[in-house]
């Protein structure tokens, strides 16, 4: 049986604390308010201009999408979701759902590198590299045998989730997670020799320490709210971090996105592109590749309705005078 209530609103009310599961970590306040947060950012409806077409496609870090919309990096599908499903069938279901629609999937990382990594990893591969790698902060000895594994395979990026060094079971591991410095994040932007995505970033000194390191992009990411309660939202932190980096590096976003309206105040505020989790999780899990496929169709829609609405032709056009901020 899911662990998952399909709650109306996906908002993590239901399922805080929850962990294995879906939930946000404690009394699951960091989930909650990713979500509560996103609703007090409101759109400016304004249909007088000009009727030209609506285009929701760009490039990010090289990679064309059909809109700026990524599925998140999620490993342990049966663990959390109590889906009868394993990793592998999990990750090629979003790889081939991000390859029908345009987008891009991120794969997971776990302690059992192999069937956690590797694999998923080699499902992107196979699918000629398109797609984003994820490994946890591991200490030197997982990050040197997680590349040493992957140096063979393609993939357009790779990402690292430094916010699961605050996951107590990858932390006692074997091979542990640790925090990550300037230093130890250089040493793995050299090492992959392909672009590098810093992921877990909620103040504007850990964007900056990104970009010093070298990384092509960041995510701004609580995890979900699974690592910390009492966090800030995603959505909260996301224009000074923009402000702070300037456009000198990718700004992707995660964390409360529950529709195409979400998406479009994201870049409104200044991501250049978003990840959705658990929706999208979700829909994987209950209706597979074609259940997938038809919820990201529905996130675009619902992109192109609300650039329609607000006067935005191309992506270039959401600016931020385009929502009201109510936090």
């Amino acid at each position: 049986m899911l662990k998952c209530r399909e709650c109306r609103v996906c908002n993590g009310r239901a399922c805080a604390g929850e962990i294995p599961g879906l939930g946000g970590k404690d009394t699951g306040s960091s989930f909650i308010r990713n979500v509560d947060m996103m609703q007090k950012v409101r759109i400016h409806m304004d249909v007088c201009c000009e009727d030209a077409p609506i285009d929701p496609s760009c490039s990010i870090l090289g990679m064309d999408l059909s809109m700026p919309v990524m599925i998140a990096p999620i490993a342990g599908i049966n663990n959390n979701y109590g889906a009868d499903l394993s990793d592998h069938d999990y990750v090629t279901m979003t790889v081939e759902a991000a390859e029908k629609t345009g987008i891009r999937a991120f794969t997971g990382d776990g302690i059992h590198m192999d069937s956690m990594f590797l694999d998923p990893a080699g499902v992107i591969d196979q699918h000629g590299g398109k797609g984003i790698v994820t490994m946890k902060p591991w200490v030197k000895e997982g990050i040197d045998a997680r590349i040493e594994g992957m140096k063979h395979l393609k993939s357009e990026a790779v990402a690292m989730d430094v916010d699961a060094a605050g996951l107590p079971l990858l932390r006692a591991g074997k091979t542990p997670v640790e925090n990550k410095n300037c230093e130890k994040l250089s040493y793995v932007k050299e090492a992959l020799g392909r672009p590098f995505i810093v992921k877990g970033v909620m103040t504007v000194s850990a964007a900056l320490m990104a970009k010093e390191a070298g990384a092509a992009g960041i995510v701004v990411s609580n995890h979900g709210g699974r690592v910390l309660d009492d966090c800030l939202a995603t959505i909260e932190v996301l224009p000074e971090i923009r402000k702070a980096v300037g456009n000198d590096m990718v700004i992707l976003m995660d964390g409360g996105i529950r529709s195409g309206m979400d998406v479009f105040k994201a870049l409104a505020l200044g991501a250049d592109g978003v990840l959705v989790g658990r929706p999208f999780a979700l829909a994987a899990v209950k209706g597979g590749t074609d259940g997938l496929v038809s919820l990201i169709e529905k996130y675009k829609d619902q992109l192109i309705q609300t650039m329609r609405m607000t006067g935005c032709h191309t992506l270039s056009d959401i600016t931020a005078d385009k929502v009201a901020v109510k936090f």
